[in-house]
């Protein structure tokens, strides 16, 4: 299926019936509800899902978000978190996005795992990469030493992450749903690149699976990290759906299909027809921008 993720036009709607038939209008039959979804969108959303204007293909946890929080927050608690409560924020809203996942009759939600406490490797290195500096010795010397303290601190925050993960798969589990674990863009987060294969090796149930961002992978291959279709490769035993969306470069993702660096066609022999496809857009991007980066990928992997 191809969807498309409301974090396009979310923060422009009180009403979210009038949401939903946006996307609908667009010419798709499934939405995702992104990381923006507010509680006052909630009872519209139901109306349009109960009525048949649109189906869910999927959550981007945490969805709803919490009471009070008004914008996009994916990262507002952390599983890998110090800190006990924060820990214990991050479950109970996974499992509230879980409730409402079933609501909506959405199979699977998407999740960002966590990440490692350390300075903004990520920014220091987009800001030498849009220089021109990959190829400098200061370059090189900031991603050796990103490597060698992520390495050396990360096992108390993947302990963390894993403790948070056993508490959520269960209930997972009972309701039928599948947890998409995301890549990312940046450094600092978990899972680092070659990370997901002991993560699915600890945690083996068969609600855990990988959810591959285009334009994330991409940035990390323009940063010198992975080799995009490779890394995908590496988890197409596992792969339950994607983010599409380009990177002009050097790190500004979100954009139009066809527009940047991603090579569509490299990926498309790991793209199966049982796969989640969700477009996810800035909100920036003008409706026909949007529609041609739908086709570009369309015209790739298949409409």
């Amino acid at each position: 299926m191809y969807s498309f993720s409301t974090c396009w036009n979310s923060h422009r709607h009180t009403d979210g019936r009038a949401l939903l038939r946006e996307v609908r209008e667009l010419g798709f039959e499934y939405a995702e509800l992104s990381h923006g979804t507010r509680i006052s969108l909630l009872p519209g959303i139901l109306d349009a899902v109960s009525a048949g204007e649109i189906k869910i293909s999927t959550l981007h946890n945490f969805c709803p978000l919490p009471m009070g929080v008004n914008q996009s927050a994916p990262n507002l608690y952390l599983f890998s978190a110090e800190s006990d409560r924060e820990r214990e924020s991050a479950v109970k809203h996974t499992l509230k996005t879980l409730e409402f996942a079933t609501r909506v009759q959405a199979p699977l939600v998407v999740l960002h795992l966590g990440s490692v406490e350390l300075k903004d490797y990520s920014g220091k290195l987009k800001e030498m990469l849009g220089r021109g500096e990959k190829e400098s010795a200061n370059y090189k010397k900031l991603v050796r030493e990103l490597v060698e303290k992520r390495q050396a601190k990360q096992g108390k925050f993947v302990e963390r992450l894993y403790a948070s993960l056993r508490k959520i798969i269960p209930e997972a589990e009972a309701r039928g749903l599948r947890l998409g674990c995301e890549n990312r863009e940046a450094l600092e987060e978990l899972p680092f690149e070659a990370d997901f294969a002991p993560l699915f090796r600890e945690l083996s149930s068969p609600v855990m699976t990988y959810w591959h961002d285009t334009g994330h992978a991409q940035i990390k291959e323009n940063l010198g990290f992975i080799q995009h279709a490779q890394h995908l490769e590496s988890y197409a035993n596992r792969l339950a759906g994607f983010h599409i969306h380009d990177v002009q470069p050097p790190a500004r993702d979100h954009c139009a299909p066809g527009t940047g660096s991603v090579d569509f066609g490299a990926l498309k022999p790991f793209v199966k027809p049982h796969h989640i496809k969700v477009f996810e857009f800035s909100p920036a991007m003008p409706v026909e921008e949007l529609k041609r980066g739908v086709a570009h990928v369309q015209r790739i992997w298949g409409a």
